[in-house]
């Protein structure tokens, strides 16, 4: 019993080096093709279109949501300290630094990751990138490369967006709703930011963006199982996605805040 155990526990242990090894390797010649000619700049437009423009949507509406919920809960909480004037700057402290862009990176990991993952991985099944290897085109610059510059550019300023969206949320609570002034507000949502603080929600969507890509093409570059594993491919990557984002906003916080 013991032995079986074992057993199963190095088995899954294996699978999980051995991907993560693959990964690594097809990240690493995605990163390496960027600066390789020829470059695709129709292909890349497509991608902005598609990764960006048409993610502003999800992005407007999510920011604004979570930045009015996140206005409710401080007001809430302030008020059982009578320091409800605190709560314009602590969101926008939070918006910056944390909401902005986790949340928006959240919710490309579901909607963009999700795509790719099955847009390659409907590719693979059906030869498609075989056939690009018979005709002497590299499949990871001509399908990765795009994707990854797309993710990582455009999320930032998306990120941006999420932010003046979000201070739009806050103020609807805090002055239209809380009666706040208006003026004061304003004042108080920058009075703890600083440059850095933008620096710091940059830096993570750029990490986040990267994150994104790599993942959902590379799930979608490695799938196999006809039909089924195409459906399980973009599953797989808006977890493992959303897994590596929470985590790598920790260590970035961890770094960039010291």
């Amino acid at each position: 019993m013991l032995n079986s155990l074992l057993e199963k526990i190095g088995i899954q242990v294996l699978g999980f080096l051995d991907k993560a090894g693959d990964f690594a390797v097809v990240s690493g010649r995605a990163v390496a093709a960027i600066p390789r000619r020829p470059f695709d700049g129709r292909n890349l437009m497509r991608q902005f279109l598609a990764v960006g423009v048409n993610s502003i949507p999800v992005i407007l509406l999510t920011s604004l949501a979570v930045s009015m919920v996140f206005a409710v809960q401080l007001v809430y909480g302030f008020k059982q300290f009578q320091a409800e004037g605190l709560a314009a700057q602590v969101n926008g402290l939070a918006i910056i630094r944390e909401l902005a862009p986790v949340i928006s990176g959240l919710m490309m990991a579901g909607r963009v990751g999700s795509a790719m993952a099955a847009e390659l991985g409907t590719m693979q099944v059906t030869e498609q990138i075989d056939a690009l290897e018979c005709l002497a085109t590299d499949p990871i610059q001509y399908l990765f490369v795009p994707r990854l510059l797309a993710s990582a550019i455009t999320l930032p300023l998306l990120v941006c967006l999420s932010i003046y969206v979000g201070y739009w949320g806050g103020h609807f609570l805090l002055v239209a709703v809380e009666g706040q002034s208006s003026v004061i507000y304003a004042n108080d949502f920058y009075k703890l930011l600083t440059i850095r603080d933008l620096y710091i929600a940059m830096t993570k969507a750029f990490v986040f963006g990267v994150i994104i890509a790599l993942v959902g093409c590379w799930r979608g570059y490695r799938t196999f199982g006809g039909a089924e594993g195409v459906g399980n491919a973009p599953t797989s990557s808006v977890v493992t996605s959303s897994l590596w984002i929470l985590i790598a906003d920790f260590f970035l916080t961890k770094i960039l805040l010291v």
